[in-house]
């Protein structure tokens, strides 16, 4: 079995984070390293986890189609609404977001967001740069961040890039709330579950102390050094000497991923 790949280890470790019978959204993003680790990460992960120990999963994508069959895939639609992805074998389609799911009941277990900014306690950003009245830049907007991380049972950021300007002190707007104040924080807030569970990057994996509302490093990807890991985050790490290599994925695992689940490169292209 070849090396696996960055994608791959982190599609392993998603999936085993994902318990029968939960329902998994996942949006369809476009640009290529946000389609990379906000929605081909994502539909591997929970393939996965269907094929191994979560068969009822539930997965939602872009809130109507039910477990799609991906194997008819001949390329990654760039749209939500696009004909190929409309047409595609499901097990069921709905007309209504989400379906007979209810949001404000908590009934979608986790979701998974991208961001441009993500600080030292969880909330993310991808309104603006800067202040809001007058920003360096103007991004895309919250896309449903607000809902994703107070309505859904947990979430997962899938961040493309880690530099210091994406993993800053505090970020520079609010679009997704994380453990301001840790769980007590939230409750303030009105929150009765939900917020960030791990913060997958191409250097590490993040997860949190919730009690105390920050952010720390559950493990470092193979091959990166804790000053390479330092130097392009924005806020303090902590002891960096008790934290594992993030785990590769089985043989097993890579063979369902290679030869099941995306056999022709679809998800995973390398191009």
């Amino acid at each position: 079995m070849t090396e696996p790949t960055l994608y791959e280890t982190l599609a392993a470790v998603l999936a085993k984070e994902f318990l029968n019978g939960e329902v998994g959204f996942t949006g369809l993003l476009t640009g290529k390293a946000a389609a990379m680790f906000g929605t081909a990460i994502p539909i591997v992960a929970m393939e996965l986890a269907r094929r191994t120990h979560a068969p009822d999963l539930t997965l939602l994508l872009a809130g109507c189609y039910h477990n799609p069959d991906f194997s008819q895939l001949e390329a990654m639609p760039d749209s939500e609404h696009d004909a190929v992805l409309r047409d595609l074998s499901t097990e069921a389609q709905t007309y209504d977001y989400p379906g007979q799911w209810a949001l404000k009941r908590g009934d979608i277990s986790f979701g998974f967001s991208s961001a441009v900014q993500v600080d030292a306690v969880g909330n993310i950003n991808s309104v603006c740069i800067g202040s809001y009245d007058k920003p360096k830049v103007r991004l895309v907007g919250p896309i449903l961040q607000p809902e994703h991380m107070t309505l859904f049972r947990r979430e997962y950021i899938m961040m493309p890039h880690h530099d210091r300007r994406n993993f800053v002190e505090k970020v520079d707007f609010i679009s997704g709330v994380g453990f301001p104040g840790g769980e007590a924080g939230r409750k303030s807030l009105g929150l009765a579950w939900g917020g960030p569970a791990l913060v997958l990057t191409p250097k590490c994996v993040f997860d949190f102390d919730r009690v105390a509302g920050r952010i720390r490093v559950r493990s470092i990807h193979e091959g990166v050094g804790h000053d390479e890991l330092r130097d392009a985050t924005g806020f303090d790490l902590g002891d960096l000497s008790g934290v594992p290599t993030t785990p590769r994925p089985s043989d097993d695992e890579l063979t369902i991923i290679r030869r099941e689940i995306d056999p022709r490169r679809i998800l995973f292209s390398p191009t």
